[in-house]
């Protein structure tokens, strides 16, 4: 299996498109919490002093990383926290949903230390993706700004 753990830039008229692609499906979601922050700062200048813990259910794959993205963008809405490092423990199969549990960290977003890039307002399903490839997991999702 070749590797293929990278998030990428799509060109879109209006808002930010993106594709991940992970060997696993918890690498993918990993990526796309990246890219995610990458969007909005440069997450190499954020130190990991905060840990915060997401666990949610998705009807759908699509839907679980929609619920991925929204938990992470609302906890940055909620307490200014710009995450850097993304631990995805499972993205599996239970019942008729997928469920996933990860653990992020971050810090408070300070604008002395952090670049203030383009803020994110929304994950949409627009052009949504999440597809198997022989190589892992391509996901590709755009971000409302």
């Amino acid at each position: 299996m070749s590797s293929c753990n990278y998030f990428k830039f799509l060109e879109h008229t209006a808002d930010v498109y993106v594709e991940v692609c992970g060997e696993t499906l918890e690498k993918a979601f990993e990526l796309a919490g990246k890219a995610l922050f990458e969007v909005m700062t440069d997450t190499s200048k954020v130190e990991p002093r905060q840990t915060y813990v997401v666990e949610d259910r998705g009807f759908d794959l699509e839907n679980a990383l929609y619920r991925w993205l929204e938990d992470l963008l609302i906890e940055y809405g909620r307490s200014g926290t710009v995450f850097s490092t993304f631990n995805v423990e499972y993205v599996r199969k239970e019942g008729e949903e997928y469920v996933f549990r990860a653990t992020c960290s971050g810090e408070q977003f300070d604008s002395e230390k952090h670049e203030a890039r383009t803020e994110v307002k929304a994950v949409t399903y627009s052009l949504m993706e999440v597809r198997p490839t022989a190589s892992g997991w391509i996901l590709r999702f755009v971000l409302d700004i």
